[in-house]
Order: structure tokens, then C-alpha cells, then sequence
């Protein structure tokens, strides 16, 4: 007897920082793992996070997600004394942590979080090392942005 296919899971994404790619100019990316509590696996389980305003803080030779927002449910909040934005821990091999200590002291260097997302059963956190972009630097990204999108529909229309 054939064993039954797997159900893949179609979107592993769970929060996107859109401002992050905006804002910055991408490095560099990692991959580091979420030191979570039981209500926010839940929680993430559920889509309620939010990566808007998060950033990465490096200290003593760890690196913590600050800002990251993860709504409760409604279920779990009855019984835990719930923080959607306390400090999480950030999961990353030494190697991963020297790359960053040393690009973060760089002038004009952060760590900012970009993604989190699912890998299997772990949730992980996709985090960058980025530069600051400029006014002008923004304005030149959306011009290429938009010609990209006006290259397309003459493709499309042109056939």
C-alpha cells in the first residue's frame, strides 16, 4: 500500500517588514531562530504579528528582537500574563553573531528584522545587516520601481 502524500503548507510566511526594504539598503542576510513562549506560537499560528517598527539589539554576545508585536488570542490571554512586545531572543551560530558585532560597527550600519516565516515546525526570523538610504536613494528606487511595472505593460500590451 502507497503511503498518502504529505500536505505541503503553500505560505510559509507569517510577517513581512516591507518599511525594512524601504528604509534601507540589504546587506547582508541571516537566518536566526525565535526563543518563543507556547501563546505566541499560537499567535503566530494564527498571522497576528507584526514586524513594522522591530529592530535587532546586539549585546554581551547575543542578539534580541525588540519591537516585533505578536497580538495575543483571545483564548490564551485569559490565563498568561501576555506582552505582545516584550524582547525575544535571537538563535545564531557565533560565526553569524561576529559578522554582525563587527558590521553594526561600522558607521551607518543596523540590524534590522525583515521576515518571519515558518521552516518546517520552527519559526524562524530572517534578519539583515543594512545601510540607511537617503531621501534621493528612495526616490531613485521607486523611479526604477515604476519603470520596472510600465516595462511590463508594454510587454504585455505590445504583443
Amino acid at each position: 500500500m502507497a503511503k498518502k502524500p504529505k500536505k505541503k503548507q503553500t505560505d510559509s510566511s507569517i510577517a513581512q517588514n516591507k518599511r525594512a526594504r524601504h528604509d534601507y539598503h540589504i546587506v547582508e542576510k541571516f537566518e536566526a531562530g525565535l526563543a518563543l513562549q507556547g501563546w505566541e506560537v499560537k499567535s503566530l499560528r494564527a498571522g497576528k504579528a507584526q514586524l513594522t517598527d522591530s529592530y535587532v539589539f546586539l549585546k554581551n554576545g547575543e542578539a534580541f528582537l525588540i519591537g516585533a508585536h505578536i497580538t495575543p488570542l483571545n483564548t490564551v490571554s485569559t490565563h498568561y500574563v501576555t506582552d505582545p512586545t516584550r524582547t525575544r531572543k535571537l538563535l545564531l551560530h557565533e560565526k553569524e553573531l561576529s559578522r554582525l558585532f563587527n558590521g553594526v560597527n561600522q558607521k551607518g550600519y543596523t540590524c534590522v528584522a525583515t521576515a518571519l516565516y515558518w521552516k518546517r515546525h520552527l519559526v524562524k526570523c530572517e534578519i539583515a545587516l543594512a545601510k540607511g538610504k537617503q531621501s534621493h536613494d528612495k526616490r531613485e528606487s521607486e523611479k526604477d520601481r515604476d519603470w520596472k511595472r510600465q516595462k511590463e505593460r508594454l510587454m504585455r500590451h505590445g504583443n
